[in-house]
């Protein structure tokens, strides 16, 4: 295989993979237009050859009147693929006058003549679709049956059955491709929103994962260079911690792309007291409550991770408190400390206009770890808070229900009954 094959070979196993991930839609090809409808004409040809070998009576008013029901039957079949010309009075009313120069060619000619009136079915099945088209449909049949029978006996009958089954099948394929193509757009769109809700979980977790994994390294990395001159053991020690939430931030950044991470509340509560250790901040955590539901911790652990990442950034805190109290339905978290919040101090304000995922008070305008948080917990029925405090420092508060995992099936089940 030559290079340029390989090269086509890989491209479009490319664009396959992206379109099955919803990338890139599959082509439906041209939307249906009236030139699908034009071959019928064809049903034509014998009016128009019984014209040109002179075995029609008046031939220049079967001419006209050839003329007249083509360029309405075209004008109808270019207007019935939308729905908003197909709706129009103007195609109403040309498919009004189609059906009275058919009646009077068929009536006044015969023969060959008669097959105009599949063709009218046809075009009214294509301009009504589903509105109105069992009368309409029957009538069309009924006056070509009458028309029919007038020339051919009995025989006419077959002219009426096969107006009656044009219309009806016409305006049945009509429909059915038109749903097709409503199927097909809305699976793109689904798809399309399935990327774009991936994306959007992706950059959330690698914000909260890699902003407070880099926040508790480079406190770490300045401990470090501090005790490195006067207690090596201690500068190992935090060495040591380096490599260790280096590690396990290479782990959940693998979890996080496969959609498979979890976080849990200890587990954010130990890393806390090691980063607000490292920084100089005193933490106290205080517990009490019902055990949480394991989504609630999840989500409980991003709030922590995210509050205590702003609090050893912006802070410039002594102290820092963490509430969790849970009663019988909801559970309340809250992260306080007593830093200069963000008003006093340039890092703060700056955590406030949203810079590196800052916390914002009231007023202020929030970033992306406090927006992406909010989004969270809105979706599984909660709230977030967050902002300085009257008497000094910064707060964030989080609620949620105790267990999100069964208030969601608890909603579920409410909405199929």
């Amino acid at each position: 295989m030559s290079r340029t094959q390989k090269v086509r070979c890989h491209v479009r196993a490319t664009r396959g993979a992206a379109r099955r991930g919803g990338e890139f839609p599959e082509h439906p090809g041209p939307p249906p237009s009236g030139f699908t409808l034009l071959p019928w004409l064809l049903l034509g040809l014998g009016a128009f050859s019984n014209l040109f070998q002179d075995r029609t009576p008046n031939p220049w008013i079967g001419a006209l009147g050839l003329l007249t029901f083509n360029s309405l039957y075209i004008y109808v079949a270019f207007r019935a693929f939308r729905r908003e010309t197909r709706e129009a009075r103007s195609t109403r009313v040309a498919l009004a006058l189609l059906a009275a120069v058919t009646c009077g060619l068929a009536a006044g000619y015969g023969g060959t003549w008669l097959l105009f009136f599949p063709l009218l079915g046809l075009a009214t099945g294509a301009a009504l679709r589903l509105s109105h088209l069992r009368l309409a449909g029957t009538a069309v049949a009924v006056l070509a049956g009458a028309v029919s029978c007038f020339h051919d006996g009995w025989g006419g009958l077959d002219t009426a059955y096969a107006t009656w089954i044009s219309t009806m099948v016409t305006a049945a394929i009509m429909r059915l491709s038109e749903a097709v193509r409503e199927l097909r757009a809305a699976r793109e769109e689904l798809a399309r929103r399935a990327v774009e809700k991936e994306r959007l979980r992706f950059s959330r977790d690698l914000h909260d994962l890699l902003g407070h994994t880099m926040s508790v390294i480079v406190v770490k990395s300045e401990a470090a260079r501090r005790l490195a001159a006067r207690d090596l053991d201690a500068a190992l020690d935090q060495i040591t911690d380096i490599e260790s939430v280096g590690r396990q931030a290479l782990t959940e950044i693998r979890e996080a792309v496969t959609g498979y991470r979890q976080g849990s509340l200890d587990t954010e509560l130990d890393r806390a007291h090691s980063a607000l250790t490292a920084a100089g901040i005193k933490l106290a955590v205080t517990r009490s409550g019902p055990p949480l539901g394991p989504q609630t911790e999840a989500l409980l652990g991003w709030v922590v991770r995210e509050a205590v990442t702003n609090v050893v950034r912006h802070s410039a805190a002594q102290q820092c408190g963490i509430t969790l109290s849970g009663g019988a339905e909801r559970v309340r978290l809250s992260v306080v400390d007593d830093g200069v919040g963000a008003v006093a101090d340039g890092r703060a304000e700056r955590a406030a206009n949203g810079a590196d995922g800052g916390l914002g008070g009231s007023g202020a305008r929030v970033g992306t770890g406090l927006t992406g948080l909010t989004e969270r917990l809105a979706a599984a029925g909660g709230s977030l808070a967050a902002g300085p405090r009257a008497r000094g420092g910064f707060a964030v508060s989080a609620e949620l229900p105790l267990d999100v995992g069964a208030t969601d099936a608890n909603s579920a089940v409410a909405e199929r009954a």
